[in-house]
């Protein structure tokens, strides 16, 4: 047993990340072309459903590869700070990998930066994003694109980096509520469970105050299984946390909170998965609406930002 008498439960790593869009065209345009993940779910905000919730995830549609977007045509451009995630890591396979990327990424007119086993760059709303080289045993979750060999593919989420103005004062949470695992650095955490792992990681922040918008992170979701989604409720609560009632989100359950740096978290559960309301082959090319939301499709559609078909990038 682990500590206050919890089982010894792990999360799964990072399951998704949502950040905000002001412009949802453009956005599909840089992940699923540029970055060539594949757009699983075109669904809309099940908490304003005028708004698209774009997922953008491995073939599959697997939790750890999932970066999502609200768009909110029109927002202003937004900046990180104390309390809000600012960079997310994904995973490749090797020094070639980012070798191929940031010549994709260059001829993109995308500026990169590039070190030992990292590069660095951003959307095109600022959001930052890294490739890090890792050897990691977890399954690779990597999308298929007919420009952009399996080799040199994304394979899922590495970790998050967020602003905080007193790590300290969140690692109680993170360890005992959460079960973090500490690392050789005091700013930097693990969390892993049997199948994935990821990293969550703090840094000192700006000193200017963030401002929500595009091209920031919503929040980060972590992975649990079904079975553990509960309990992980009532070790938040007894962590100090205030999470919401589990929310069914059609697609996978919810709870959501901030941890004490102010970022805001959700546990969310490995399923049912989006091939639950349309055929895995189809994944994102047509309008999805949970069953609570299906009666209003007739005056969603109109609203909508019209959106291309992205398999036309995709193999037939």
């Amino acid at each position: 047993m682990a500590a206050h008498g919890w089982a010894d439960v792990r999360l799964e790593g990072v399951h998704h990340v949502t950040a905000i869009t002001a412009d949802a065209p453009r956005n599909l345009d840089f992940y699923a072309r540029v970055l060539g993940l594949r757009l699983v779910k075109k669904t809309v905000n099940q908490d304003d459903p005028t708004v698209y919730h774009l997922f953008y995830a491995d073939e599959q549609g697997s939790a750890g590869s999932d970066i999502t977007f609200f768009e909110y045509p029109k927002a202003r451009r937004g900046r990180a700070g104390a309390g809000m995630v600012h960079r997310v890591s994904w995973r490749v396979g090797s020094e070639d990998a980012l070798e191929f990327w940031g010549g994709r990424l260059g001829r993109e007119g995308v500026a990169v930066e590039r070190a030992s086993g990292q590069l660095r760059f951003q959307d095109p709303e600022g959001l930052g994003l890294e490739l890090v080289v890792s050897g990691a045993a977890d399954e690779q979750l990597v999308a298929e694109h007919p420009e952009i060999p399996v080799d040199v593919a994304l394979r899922g989420f590495d970790g998050v980096r967020a602003f905080s103005s007193d790590a300290e004062a969140s690692r109680p949470f993170l360890e005992d509520a959460l079960a973090f695992d500490p690392t050789h650095s005091p700013t930097i955490w693990e969390v892993r469970g049997e199948r994935r792992g990821s990293t969550y990681a703090f840094d000192p922040p700006p000193p200017d105050q963030g401002i929500g918008g595009a091209g920031t992170v919503h929040h980060v979701a972590w992975a649990s299984t079904m079975a553990d989604h509960e309990e992980w409720r009532q070790r938040v609560v007894a962590g100090g946390g205030t999470p919401t009632p589990v929310i069914d989100r059609f697609y996978f359950r919810s709870i959501y909170f901030r941890e004490p740096s102010g970022v805001l978290f959700e546990i969310a559960t490995i399923g049912p998965g989006f091939a639950t309301d349309e055929p895995q082959d189809r994944l994102g090319e047509a309008l999805s609406l949970p069953p609570a939301f299906e009666h209003l499709r007739d005056q969603l559609e109109p609203v909508l930002t019209p959106l291309p078909d992205v398999r036309t990038h995709r193999p037939a």
